[in-house]
């Protein structure tokens, strides 16, 4: 789903108005979830839900939301919209990150590199490099 699917959604809410839009997806309201998108707020679930549907061709219904209003949030603001969260809404935890260290990088040789730095193999007659062959093209 694109930013423009969720601008289509916001077109037709707008052309519709809420109470119509809702009723007809099948929405409830939502309260202190707004997409707010040029001074005006909008369901933020029932615009994902439709938007959605502008997307696939199917519309995303209200159980679909598995991850609850959060996951929605960071969908509509991943795609560039601003979604006011109640206070009292459950925050996401930040994760501190862990260093962990790397062994240094070993500095001997494995068979494998040490087979391609191998010296070419030389003609004992005509002293030439021999091809893969292992058969001196001059001296056959």
């Amino acid at each position: 789903m694109t930013r423009h699917n969720v601008l289509q959604a916001i077109a037709e809410y707008d052309e519709r108005g809420s109470e119509e839009f809702l009723d007809l997806y099948g929405f409830e309201p939502v309260l202190g979830y707004a997409l707010v998108h040029e001074g005006h707020s909008y369901d933020s679930r029932a615009v994902l839900g439709v938007a959605h549907r502008f997307a696939t061709g199917r519309l995303a219904t209200a159980e679909e939301f598995h991850g609850g209003m959060q996951d929605a949030v960071m969908i509509l603001r991943k795609r560039g919209f601003e979604v006011t969260v109640p206070a009292s809404a459950p925050r996401p935890v930040p994760v501190k990150a862990t260093r962990t260290r790397t062994p240094a990088a070993r500095t001997t040789t494995t068979r494998s590199t040490a087979a391609r730095e191998a010296p070419a193999a030389i003609c004992p007659t005509c002293l030439m490099t021999l091809p893969a062959t292992g058969i001196c093209d001059d001296c056959g």
